[in-house]
Order: C-alpha cells, then sequence, then structure tokens
C-alpha cells in the first residue's frame, strides 16, 4: 500500500502526446503515477523509466477494463489524489456529410471515458481530502474559426460542460474538477495527420507563431493539481497561443 506521503495521480492516454508529458510532470513533482492506456508497448517502456509508477492497460471506453483498473489502483492505493482524463482522439479534418456513424461513436465514446473513468474512481478521489479531476478538452470545443472535425468539436464542448456539472456536485466533497482547452498542441498524431505545409500554416495562424509543446500543457496540468489552485473549480482554462482571444 502506498503511505500518505506519496500524492497519487491517474492519467489517461498516458502513453503519447499531453498523457505522456503529463506523467513525466507529475512524476517530477513527486506523485506516485498510474499511467492508463491501451497502447501497452508505449505505456510499459514509459513507465521502466519512471521509479514510482504502474502502467495499467485500459481501454477507457470499457466499463470492464476501468473496473479492473480501479480493482489494481484500490489494492496498491486505496486512494487517488488527482485525476487527470486526457485520453482522446485527434480524427481527420471531415466535412458534417462526410462523417460516418462509426466515426462519430468512436469520438464521443472518449467523451464518455470521462464520465466512466470519473464515475468509477470517484470513491477513490473521496478518500484523497484534497482531490483534483483535470479533464482535457479543446479550443476546437470552445470556439469554430477554422475547420475542423465535427464530431470531436462536439465532443469537447462536452466535456467543458460536464467539467462544470462534477464541479458543482463534488464542491462540497473538496474535489475540485477544472478543464484546459489547448489549441495547436505538436504531438506525433499531429504530425502524422499533417504535412509541413499543413503544419506551418497553423503554426502561422498563431498570433505566437508556433505550435505549443505537450509539456507546455503538462506544465497547467501540474498548476490545477497543486494547492495553490485549490480554490479554483468549474474554470476551463484556453491555452491557445492567442488563437482565440474572449
Amino acid at each position: 500500500m502506498i503511505g500518505h506521503s506519496w500524492r497519487v495521480s491517474v492519467v489517461t492516454g498516458a502513453a503519447s502526446g499531453i498523457g505522456r508529458a503529463t506523467v513525466e510532470r507529475l512524476a517530477e513533482a513527486g506523485d506516485f503515477v498510474y499511467l492508463l492506456d491501451i497502447d501497452r508497448d508505449q505505456g510499459v517502456e514509459l513507465s521502466a523509466g519512471i521509479e514510482h509508477s504502474a502502467f495499467i492497460r485500459c481501454d477507457v471506453t470499457s466499463e470492464g477494463d476501468i473496473g479492473e483498473a480501479k480493482r489494481l489502483v484500490t489494492d496498491r492505493s486505496g486512494r487517488v489524489d488527482v485525476l487527470v482524463n486526457n485520453a482522446g482522439g485527434f480524427p481527420t479534418r471531415r466535412k458534417l456529410e462526410e462523417v460516418t456513424l462509426e466515426e462519430w461513436r468512436r469520438i464521443v465514446d472518449l467523451l464518455t471515458s470521462v464520465f466512466l473513468v470519473s464515475q468509477a474512481l470517484l470513491p477513490l478521489l473521496r478518500q484523497s481530502g484534497e482531490a483534483r479531476i483535470i479533464n482535457i478538452g479543446s479550443l476546437a470545443g470552445q470556439v469554430v474559426g477554422w475547420r475542423t472535425s465535427p464530431p470531436y468539436a462536439a465532443a469537447k464542448a462536452a466535456v467543458h460542460s460536464l467539467t462544470r456539472v462534477m464541479a458543482l456536485e463534488l464542491a462540497g466533497e473538496d474535489i475540485t474538477v477544472n478543464a484546459l482547452a489547448p489549441s495547436a498542441v505538436l504531438t506525433e498524431r499531429i504530425m502524422e495527420l499533417r504535412d509541413e505545409t499543413e503544419l506551418r500554416a497553423t503554426a502561422e495562424s498563431i498570433p505566437l507563431g508556433r505550435y505549443q509543446s505537450p509539456g507546455e500543457v503538462a506544465a497547467w496540468v501540474v498548476f490545477l493539481a497543486s494547492t495553490e489552485a485549490g480554490f479554483m473549480t468549474g474554470q476551463t482554462v484556453s491555452v491557445n497561443g492567442g488563437r482565440f482571444m474572449g
């Protein structure tokens, strides 16, 4: 059983991109981190390099997988102090008429994972005394000023709304719930989907003139998980390089 000298964090979609950077930053901050991801190879590789961590292979759209992950965390830690609902997917840009029902359901299922994982781990978060839930949304869920994926934009908007509902419901239990809305993060997935011309055009469309790194998003996660952010709940922090100012 992990003692109370360790803060216990759970990160979904932990094996790559924003999730990977978040795991590294939380570990640097002194947390014991559980890495949840469907990618066993990358998850095991990352966890092997972080002394105080454990990888759990978990499909966060599966109630069975989430239940098993909860059991493992319960047996080893007995509580969760920080939950980062990061798992998601950035789909190919498509027009409304091009989106298939299968694609819509796949993206919306990843929204459902925020509900499923938060609900499952709530008893463990209640054991913390100062728990944090941090949901990773997107600027695409706040404002649409460029072509994006309809299901992605809809799902991320729902993440922000769900964040507020959860925050209000859990405020009396010393559990804060906030969201981040990043934009144009230079992850492996983005580099796979975009050619050099598209990457350059996007960077030029941002007032700061560049993509943000996964580590810059992770730094905000670490802040929202901190004691200093203890009076902040129900908020979506838009970190977008000036792409949207409001």
